[in-house]
């Protein structure tokens, strides 16, 4: 998953200025963007705004609804370009409520390839890890996945893991990440989103991974300072959301707290809809709680809607069996 943080205190103050949907909002987000600048330059600002959420409109069309366009009123002293806010309709939220889902809470692990049984085994006896991230889906992934099938599926929950199916598909605009060459095209972000969560679905369903379960989206670490890269990710992801509401699946969002996350955490607040249902954030500072650290709002993702991956890269042995994987403290949706 991510492998560099980088600081986005100046990106998401100003793309929460750029996304403010009234004068009130706008106001909060230029003291935010002078705060992010004192930051920024080592200094202790005394200040802080209050970013309240937006309006929004009611979408148009048939099938899965295209972009509301919200034309924020910020003055034009305050940003020389205007960018508007985007909020979907979202008529598969209400399929979810319907829909049987497993929340867990306590330690896991993600592995960039799917681990052998024989370890799961070895691990569920003896380790304190009762979850795992996989990846099931994805053009990017990082690693092949020979062992993941849907008997490797169907013995690993038999041994009572619970799962965290995750997929990896283009990147923000502007990532530097050679190993990751696809990348989300802004002008085109919200059907790209969609596409994603449909190849997602298919992805999960092949592993016998039903409805009532989420998918996480991996968006690796981006450097930040560009509002329309910042905005071209959470297009993505708010297109990634509501196809998956449509399909069943609760949506789920993975990226560094100086990058996606800052970028997501400042896009809702501003407003935009409909936000992924659990948050797995990585800020690798070595405590396994998921409160969030000041990474994000204390009143976002709060109703067992959080994973910290708070540790990277790193070798554990459980049971005579040794793997490398990422550390995180799980309080989310599980896969059914």
């Amino acid at each position: 998953m991510v492998r560099y943080l980088r600081p986005a205190a100046l990106s998401a103050a100003a793309l929460v200025l750029l996304m403010a949907t009234d004068g009130a909002a706008a106001r909060s987000a230029d003291l935010a963007l002078t705060a992010a600048r004192a930051e920024t330059l080592q200094l202790r600002p005394g200040v802080s705004g209050h970013l309240a959420p937006g309006s929004r409109g009611a979408a148009r069309g048939s099938g899965l609804p295209g972009a509301v366009t919200v034309l924020p009123a910020v003055p034009v002293a305050a940003v020389a370009a205007v960018v508007p806010v985007t909020v979907l309709a979202d008529p598969g939220r209400a399929l979810l409520r319907a829909v049987p889902h497993e929340r867990f809470a306590g330690p896991g692990f993600d592995a960039c390839s799917a681990p052998p049984l024989e370890a799961m085994r070895a691990w569920r006896a003896s380790s304190p890890f009762g979850a795992v991230g996989i990846y099931t889906s994805g053009r990017q992934r990082a690693c092949g996945q020979p062992l993941l099938t849907a008997d490797w599926v169907r013995q690993v929950r038999a041994l009572g893991w619970r799962l965290m199916p995750t997929h990896v598909g283009p990147q923000a605009p502007c990532s530097t990440n050679p190993h990751k060459p696809q990348k989300i095209d802004p002008a085109k972000a919200v059907q790209q989103g969609r596409d994603e969560a449909a190849e997602a679905v298919r992805g999960a369903s092949a592993v016998g991974l039903g409805p009532g379960g989420p998918v996480y989206l991996d968006i690796e670490a981006y450097p930040t300072g560009d509002p329309v890269c910042s905005k071209a990710v959470v297009d993505f992801t708010l297109g990634w959301t509501q196809a998956l509401h449509a399909s069943g699946y609760w949506s789920g969002f993975y990226s560094s707290t100086e990058s996606g996350v800052a970028d997501l955490s400042a896009a809702v607040r501003a407003g935009a809809a409909p936000v992924p249902d659990a948050l797995w954030y990585a800020r690798w500072d070595g405590r396994d709680v998921t409160d969030g650290g000041g990474a994000f709002g204390d009143d976002q993702w709060t109703v067992h809607q959080r994973v910290h991956q708070y540790q990277g890269e790193v070798h554990d042995t459980y049971g005579g069996v040794g793997l490398d994987i990422d550390r995180d403290e799980v309080d989310a949706v599980v896969a059914r």
